[in-house]
């Protein structure tokens, strides 16, 4: 399974300190932290309320490429921006992301085709986000079928069933496992998956547990990656043990330090 870290994102405060300070140092200490930690994607985020953001962005990306040639994930609710990230480096790319509104896949899905980039998919669209479970496996087919259209491969496409928080929509959790079960069927092979996963404890106080027992199940209902901590060793210790009892990867005694 694949991990992607947010943590370069201009919403913590060392982030956005090194941006306003043009601190390459704190960046170049993060990226390599995060992969060292188990990131096999880094998600690359300006943060909110930024002007400049375009330039920001292609700041960032430069700067952890210098470090790096992993893929990079360009988050950003703009376009604009997210070019400018793609423009930036040489690195694999992903798109984070777009809904299933079609102005943003008719801008979004080229971009991708053009620069070879996985792409996250959320389900959702100008109704927001659906509780049904088969209604997030029609926005997915849509999102997956114009994708298709414009010649980006169903395993480059992530589909997000978008995780809500237990302890706000309970009922959620449960339908959104049925949803990733709908969506092995949407093609063959049966596009990637993705959740953030640490939305499901926002405003709980066992926040740690009820992260990693979601992650298993999950896991077990098909998910591929998951944006979530690298240097949570307990929480990655459930993913290797996920990985080896569904025959993901081959057991060894040592397989938690792999």
């Amino acid at each position: 399974m694949k991990i992607i870290s947010e943590r370069i994102n201009g919403q913590f405060n060392d982030v956005s300190k090194a941006i306003d300070e043009g601190n390459k140092e704190i960046i170049h200490g993060l990226a390599k932290k995060h992969i060292d930690a188990g990131a096999d994607i880094l998600d690359i985020n300006t943060g909110p309320g930024r002007k400049n953001a375009a330039e920001v962005m292609k700041w960032l990306v430069e700067t952890v490429s210098e470090v790096t040639d992993i893929q990079l994930a360009i988050d950003s609710p703009k376009i604009d921006v997210i070019e400018a990230g793609m423009k930036a480096t040489k690195n694999p790319l992903m798109i984070n992301s777009t809904t299933a509104e079609q102005e943003k896949m008719d801008k979004l899905f080229p971009l991708a085709k053009e620069y070879d980039a996985d792409i996250i998919c959320l389900t959702m669209d100008k109704a927001g986000i659906p509780s049904e479970p088969d209604k997030r496996a029609e926005l997915a087919m849509i999102m997956l079928s114009n994708a298709m259209m414009h010649g980006i491969a169903p395993e480059k496409v992530y589909i997000d069933p978008l995780v809500l928080p237990v302890s706000a929509s309970q009922m959620q959790c449960a339908n959104l496992l049925k949803a990733m079960d709908m969506f092995q069927a949407l093609s063959d092979p049966a596009p990637n998956s993705v959740v953030g996963l640490s939305n499901v404890s926002n405003n709980t106080k066992e926040r740690s547990l009820i992260n990693r027992i979601y992650l298993s199940m999950l896991m077990s209902h098909g998910l591929t990656s998951a944006i979530m901590d690298p240097e949570d060793e307990d929480l990655m210790n459930v993913m290797k043990t996920g990985e080896i009892l569904l025959n993901q990867k081959l057991y060894a005694d040592n397989y938690l330090r792999g």
